[in-house]
């Protein structure tokens, strides 16, 4: 067994990341060790890092000169290293890295913010009631709901790593995401967090206590990624249970992920194949989860980023909602008026090798049989990392991670009546290109009649999906009528985007801000219930 190795009795039920601080040194040298071991070309590694660094740094030279300064440093004289100096500078920067990325866990902070989160967004919801403050978790829990298979995700907890994959739609969805965890009596993770957020004092306190690691992303050279991947590796051996957003940044179309960014997910298979090679054994559990809106806090902004990208330029980029405490409170109090306005629903867990697990830690293959997941690393009777073979079931991962996806979205009520809205401008413009089609503001009027009709078809095929296993309804949307579900959405719309989505006048309705038709529709077009916009016909 390594030096390195840390390993301590816990409590049943307590979160390994309460041990965080206690092997956090340990992690650093172990995370450095790794990555110069692995290392093939030292020499290519430290130009690559010299070359990417004064190429980013020489933008603000003035903001981090000596940075700069060290790596032109390290540009001129690396060619004349002898090997061990590369080897021991290159130790000295995965080092410098490490220290940099590891996060910190502070269980008093912790404590504290289990209770103040409940009590402060009460307060945001019913800013008038300040006797609602006591009783925060209970308002929560009509408008935050979460599915799934819960019980099974406490029993894994004790057996192994679970690694949360949920999709991303808002910078609301850590928040929203440890909050379930914490209330549904799962552990506390530990994830990933873009640096620029920690410059932020009130959410670097926060941030800095609860296990989020740095993620410098100006940072692009492949000796600050082997930092990053194995760092989350070696958290995952160890059994601190994590969350990534494998889709990368927030979906800016509100398109369902149907492709996910593999890196880091590749370090369930690696961390696995190191825990049997130590012989200590640490399963890892992936398990997928959607977060679903009523209303999406920046979807303006998202979408016409998205447009800005897709239509090159046509639309301009407005500030993150985000960023706006006005915007996030009116927000919470539209989505207050709604039971189940924030929907998570975790998937099926899986292991690394896509096979389902069961609440006792079996994998069962897609055939029904129980299979030991070791055998998918073992060559010869050793356990053997093989980058293409590993690499080839993270592929495999991220596919059924998807699949997963689809299934369980969940249908809002503003994404079932924008569905039917948006198949009513293209009926209207057929044969219009996407841009074409979002330039008709306020010109389509829809009948009340009509409109019900589409919603009372669009809401039909979803319930057949839901039949199906393939598809979610939102809490209420089953048995509700095509008139109630078009005056949720237009309510929830109402007085939070600054530009109607749809406006009542004599009659019908008028379609008004089309790019946020199109935004909400979206969340259904895997399913196959509107227009998919990266999708022909």
């Amino acid at each position: 067994m390594h030096a390195w190795i840390v390993y301590r009795p816990r409590a049943m039920g307590e979160a390994p990341i309460f041990h965080f601080n206690d092997e956090r040194e340990s992690i650093v040298e172990e995370v450095a060790g790794r990555v110069v071991r692995a290392a093939r070309d030292p020499l290519l590694l430290l130009n690559d890092a010299a070359y990417n660094e004064i190429k980013r740094l020489e933008a603000h030279p003035g903001k981090e000169r000596g940075e700069y300064m060290r790596f032109r440093e390290l540009a001129r004289t690396v060619g004349r290293m002898s090997e061990a100096d590369r080897v021991s500078r290159l130790d000295e920067l995965a080092r410098r890295y490490a220290r940099d990325v590891a996060g910190n866990f502070n269980p008093r902070v912790f404590s504290l913010s289990t209770k103040v989160l409940p009590r402060a967004l009460t307060l945001l919801l019913a800013p008038k009631d300040f006797s609602l403050a006591e009783e925060g978790a209970r308002l929560l829990q009509r408008h935050l709901i979460t599915q799934g298979p819960v019980d099974t995700l406490r029993s894994l907890a004790q057996k192994g790593t679970l690694v949360f994959v949920p999709t991303h739609s808002s910078n609301l969805d850590s928040v929203v995401f440890g909050f379930a965890l914490d209330r549904e009596g799962l552990p506390p993770v530990s994830y990933g967090a873009g640096k620029n957020l920690f410059a932020n004092p009130f959410l670097s306190y926060f941030m800095q206590n609860l296990g989020a690691y740095k993620v410098d992303r100006r940072i692009k050279h492949e000796i600050y990624k082997e930092v990053l991947k194995t760092y989350s590796a070696v958290l995952i051996e160890r059994g601190f249970h994590s969350l990534f957003f494998p889709g990368g940044t927030r979906g800016r179309s509100n398109v369902v992920e149907e492709r996910l960014k593999l890196g880091l997910m590749g370090t369930g298979v690696e961390a696995f194949t190191h825990s049997l090679r130590r012989g200590h054994p640490q399963r890892v559990f992936f398990v997928p989860a959607t977060i679903n809106y009523l209303l999406t806090l920046e979807a303006s902004t998202l979408v016409e980023d998205y447009l800005a990208e897709t239509g090159r330029n046509r639309y301009i980029i407005e500030d993150d909602e985000s960023t706006q405490l006005d915007r996030i409170f009116t927000l919470l109090r539209k989505l207050s008026r709604t039971t189940g306005s924030i929907v998570i629903r975790f998937g099926q867990p899986m292991d690394p090798f896509t096979n389902r697990v069961c609440a006792d830690g079996r994998s069962i293959d897609h055939r029904g049989r129980t299979v030991d997941p070791a055998t998918y690393v073992t060559r010869d009777g050793e356990y053997v990392v093989d980058e293409a073979r590993d690499a080839q079931y993270t592929r495999e991962l991220g596919e059924a991670i998807c699949r997963s996806y689809a299934r369980e979205t969940v249908a809002m009520p503003t994404s079932l009546v924008a569905a039917a809205t948006f198949a009513k401008l293209r009926e209207m413009y057929p044969g219009a290109d996407l841009f074409s089609l979002l330039r008709h503001r306020e010109e389509v009027f829809v009948p009340s009649d009509e409109l019900a009709r589409r919603v009372d078809d669009v809401t039909a095929k979803a319930r057949a999906l839901e039949d199906a296993g393939d598809l979610v309804l939102a809490p209420g949307v089953r048995h509700a009528t095509a008139s109630e579900l078009i005056d949720e959405a237009v309510r929830a719309w109402s007085g939070y985007h600054t530009r109607p989505v749809l406006t009542r006048t004599d009659g019908g309705y008028m379609i008004g801000e089309t790019n946020l038709v199109l935004y909400y529709q979206n969340r259904l077009a895997v399913s196959g219930l509107g227009y998919h916009p990266s999708r022909k016909g």
